[in-house]
């Protein structure tokens, strides 16, 4: 099914609660801004489907207590103007109760203030600490902290004796703010920055910036990005003899990234959500069914691999239904409260503890270090990448 704009009236039963300050059978609408198309659309395009799939499924269950929602798709294709313009209309015209997105840190930030002011919530998908820090109250976001990411990737390179490395970054929000993370923890670590450098995030040919890499004699390298690009980094990289550990982001949870860069993206090593590794955990994980349910059904729908940002739109479904169930009335600010009052909820990202300090509810164990063997994403071990 495609959404290109409005998907009406179809029923969301596990996810979402009845209201008692509506009748039943009434309509509750819910926003949504994806990055369908443009730079990221391998994180808006899951992001959508996976709302489509949930819409779909919860339908014919026969909805919840009686209560329909109509979901209003918006392509910003992946550009911040389209998205200030999206939400307002959401927000204005159409009335939404919540919104869910932007796909992207830049256009997060840039519709912040208006989903505030508007006393709608927004639980965006994507990942800078500064979606909410400081907080704001109707704001929420369900993708994991950039300064956990660079955390476990600066842990990882300890083991490994890394000292010395170059940091790349494309020019837009999520680059930004990793770029700024990765510069403020390295000096913590004992790991020092030797080449900085930041690309356009329509970069076709990085050759000229690995190349630099490869002077500064770095003992590994990080990439930020979200955008194709990230692919090219690691295929330029190879190509001039750069033959040292790739650290990728948390923003390479698409393997249509390491597909895109071939066998050069054996061995890259990142952060990310379990999702992608559901298969391999153990019987014990709390995350392992809500994973492997989610995973099965939206790969059996759409023919192709999970991603971690497709998790970011379920997530943000389930806290918001959980959230309406809590306040037990279709009514913003108690809904709001409710939401920022959630403990241990499990999502495919991780389990969520939400404050009214903490608007993103995610901890350094959302993350699991990953991989590329073989053209898949695997768990990483140091013994097996020793051999």
């Amino acid at each position: 099914m495609k959404t290109s704009g409005i998907v009406a009236a179809f029923v969301l039963t596990t996810l979402l609660g009845a209201g008692a300050s509506q009748a039943k059978g009434s309509t509750i609408k819910i926003g949504a801004i994806f990055s369908k198309t443009g730079p990221a659309a391998n994180l808006g395009g899951p992001e959508a489907r996976t709302l489509e799939m949930l819409v779909q499924e919860t339908n014919k269950k026969g909805g919840l207590a009686g209560y329909q929602i109509e979901l209003i798709v918006k392509d910003s294709g992946s550009s911040p103007e389209k998205a200030i313009s999206f939400a307002k209309q959401l927000i204005e015209e159409d009335k939404v109760f919540a919104i869910i997105g932007p796909s992207t840190s830049g256009e997060t930030l840039k519709i912040k203030a208006i989903a505030e002011e508007g006393k709608t919530i927004l639980l965006s998908c994507a990942a800078a600490e500064a979606i909410v820090n400081p907080v704001a109250s109707y704001v929420f976001k369900v993708a994991p902290n950039d300064s956990h990411a660079a955390r476990r990737i600066f842990e990882q390179m300890k083991k490994m004796g890394i000292s010395k490395i170059g940091l790349l970054s494309s020019n837009t929000g999520f680059g930004k703010a990793g770029k700024e993370q990765v510069e403020k923890l390295a000096p913590g670590f004992g790991i020092q920055i030797v080449a900085n450098e930041v690309y356009e995030k329509e970069a076709t040919d990085l050759t000229a910036v690995v190349t630099k890499l490869k002077a500064a004699n770095v003992q590994a390298f990080i990439n930020w990005s979200i955008e194709p690009a990230q692919a090219i980094v690691i295929k330029n990289a190879r190509q001039v003899g750069l033959s040292v550990p790739i650290f990728q982001s948390h923003g390479f949870g698409n393997i249509q990234y390491a597909k895109a860069a071939g066998p050069a993206a054996e061995g890259v090593i990142f952060p990310a959500s379990r999702l992608l590794v559901a298969d391999s955990l153990p019987a014990s994980d709390k995350q392992k069914p809500v994973l492997l349910k989610y995973k099965q059904s939206y790969e059996a729908l759409y023919k192709e691999d999970a991603s971690t940002f497709g998790g970011h739109a379920h997530d943000a479904l389930l806290l918001l239904g959980k959230a309406l169930e809590k306040a037990g009335a279709l009514d913003k600010e108690k809904v709001r409260a409710a939401l920022e009052s959630l403990q241990g909820v499990v999502g495919t990202a991780g389990v969520f503890n939400f404050s009214a300090r903490d608007h993103g509810g995610l901890g350094m164990d959302a993350f699991e270090m990953q991989t590329v063997k073989n053209g898949k994403f695997v768990v990483y071990s140091d013994t097996a990448a020793k051999k």
